[in-house]
């Protein structure tokens, strides 16, 4: 038995002083050295894109260094867990997005009173019969509440339309006294009127006879 033992250690001892194992033994743990460096440095690399820290990518490649090319592969490991879920790019791609969506939803009517979702063309909400926009008269189109004039035709919402007088009758009359045949009646004012009425008392009504009784005396 202990002859076994003893040809089988020479057989590895002549193994492991073979040239050739031993210059395979020593690509492989430059293999391994490399590998090594490179998730140190690729460690790095990753912190650089997911946090604008600066000392978090150093940390992250000292974080792999530390554990020596034999337990590297755990430190690895332990990186993935504890690293940023986000890149940086990705982070902004997903900003982008919802300031996208929000400013879509913004960008749809919504009703002032009960904040529901109308469309451009109603004049009333249906849900809580808030007027929501007016049609022009001048042009039938529809008009914000709060414009002051239409944008299509040029209307005007401020400034009423001027009633239109209708024409009076003019009389005619002859020259007398040098006058103008188309002179026109002078029109007495209020106040004349209530100056004449205060100068002239009104005319007394006769007072009634007194009657004489008729009978026998």
């Amino acid at each position: 038995m202990q002859g076994i033992l003893d040809t089988i250690a020479e057989f590895f001892q002549g193994l492991l002083e073979d040239p050739t194992v031993q210059l395979g033994f020593q690509l492989i743990g430059i293999y391994i050295v490399l590998l090594w460096l490179a998730t140190a440095f690729w460690a790095y690399r990753d912190m650089t894109h997911r946090t604008a820290n600066p000392v978090l990518p150093y940390l992250a490649a000292a974080w792999i260094i530390v554990f020596t090319p034999v337990f590297f592969v755990f430190s690895a490991i332990l990186y993935r867990i504890v690293r940023p879920k986000e890149t940086l790019a990705e982070a902004n791609e997903r900003a982008l997005a919802e300031e996208a969506m929000l400013i879509e939803v913004e960008a749809q009517a919504h009703c002032a009173s009960c904040h529901r979702r109308v469309e451009r063309d109603w004049i009333i909400c249906p849900s809580c019969r808030n007027r929501l926009r007016r049609v022009c008269p001048g042009c039938a189109k529809l008009v914000e509440l709060d414009w002051t004039l239409c944008a299509w035709c040029g209307k005007d919402f401020e400034r009423p339309e001027l009633l239109r007088e209708a024409p009076r009758s003019r009389v005619m009359a002859r020259p007398l006294s040098g006058l103008p045949a188309t002179a026109e009646p002078t029109t007495v004012t209020p106040l004349a009127r209530v100056t004449a009425e205060a100068v002239e008392p009104p005319h007394a009504e006769p007072a009634p006879k007194p009657r004489t009784a008729s009978g026998p005396r």
